[in-house]
């Protein structure tokens, strides 16, 4: 059983699994048109990627975390060392865009373990709300999470 976390911003909760952020505008692993829901395998992580996408972060914003539970039998998993080079560039390029939407089209799995832009070596997990298995995965029920005052500096 793998375990992955969600951060969003409260006003977005009802759309926080249905793909439609990643859909409207796109991420590393898809291209706009294509839903998936990323989550991170550790919280941690979880944090850094809000991290990077919040300009500037604001402590007492409104978020919302979830935990994630899915069956290992519902993930491929992608390593960072088959990935080819320039798989970290920003702004991400067609090299993950279609990596990402290729297994979202392919319906291989209800899940795809890609490494973290960030960290390489952490996981973060994209979830096709498309496909058949998609409602295996578990999801708890949302918690509030607050980022620490002293990041608002960042």
């Amino acid at each position: 059983m793998a375990e992955a976390w969600r951060i969003v911003k409260a006003r977005l909760a009802a759309e926080a699994f249905t793909g439609e952020g990643a859909r409207r505008f796109g991420g590393r692993w898809n291209a706009r048109g294509l839903a998936l829901v990323y989550a991170s395998e550790h919280l941690a992580t979880a944090v850094l990627e809000m991290l990077v996408h919040m300009r500037p972060v604001i402590p007492r914003e409104k978020l919302l975390l979830f935990r994630v539970r899915m069956s290992d039998a519902l993930i491929e998993r992608l390593p960072a060392k088959s990935l080819p080079a320039g798989w970290r560039l920003y702004p991400p390029s067609a090299i993950t865009t279609g990596i990402g939407d290729r297994w979202a089209r392919e319906a291989r799995t209800a899940v795809l373990a890609v490494p973290s832009a960030i960290v390489p070596e952490e996981t973060n997990f994209l979830l096709n709300p498309e496909h058949r298995d998609f409602r295996k995965i578990r999801v708890s029920a949302p918690e509030p999470f607050f980022f620490d005052e002293r990041l608002s500096g960042i």
